[in-house]
């Protein structure tokens, strides 16, 4: 469930199904996604990798607390220069409030991860199925219990506490409501 669910194949996923949609089912709109989905998870995620190969970070989870910060950071900066690319290029609303939710949302992690580990397993799904919901409709809350099933995994996996993985569904959740509800 961890390597399903993890930050970067569901933002990539939701990137693409946001943009398709944007552009009513077309090529022009997976384009779209996928142009953005290069800045908020591929580029993050290399970059994870990177430090994983050269041993600055343990894991591509990046499990301890000590090392998110930079990781964050850069993910944090590949999201806000690919909104920047995307807004001078003229891409669709929802593809913006899309990398302004991702932006938003990397700014609490960082500060909150500054001295606690919330879990971005928790957030990500949770404004993923906020994100679904406000695309495609109220009958994409049936994926809503999957992410008791990340928060379970999470746990079970001792990456996080009942808490971290309840404060990181709040904040994905609130994040992604507030700010992609806001500007779609």
């Amino acid at each position: 469930m961890t390597e399903l669910t993890a930050p970067a194949v569901v933002v990539s996923a939701l990137t693409v199904a946001v943009g398709w949609h944007s552009a009513r089912g077309g090529m022009r709109g997976l384009a779209w996604g996928l142009l953005a989905t290069v800045f908020v998870s591929g580029i993050p995620f290399a970059y994870i990798v990177g430090g994983v190969r050269r041993g600055r970070l343990t894991d591509r989870h990046v499990r301890r607390r000590d090392q998110r910060r930079v990781p964050l950071l850069f993910g944090l900066g590949s999201v806000a220069a690919g909104a920047a690319l995307l807004a001078a290029l003229g891409a669709p609303r929802p593809v913006l409030a899309l990398a302004a939710a991702g932006t938003v949302g990397l700014v609490v992690a960082v500060v909150l991860s500054h001295r606690w580990k919330p879990s971005i397993h928790s957030a990500v799904a949770a404004g993923a199925v906020v994100v679904l919901t406000v695309t495609f409709g109220a009958r994409l809350l049936v994926a809503a219990p999957l992410l008791a099933l990340v928060g379970w995994s999470r746990v079970r996996l001792r990456d996080h506490t009942l808490p971290q993985v309840l404060a990181g569904a709040t904040f994905g959740a609130l994040v992604a409501g507030v700010v992609f509800t806001t500007l779609r």
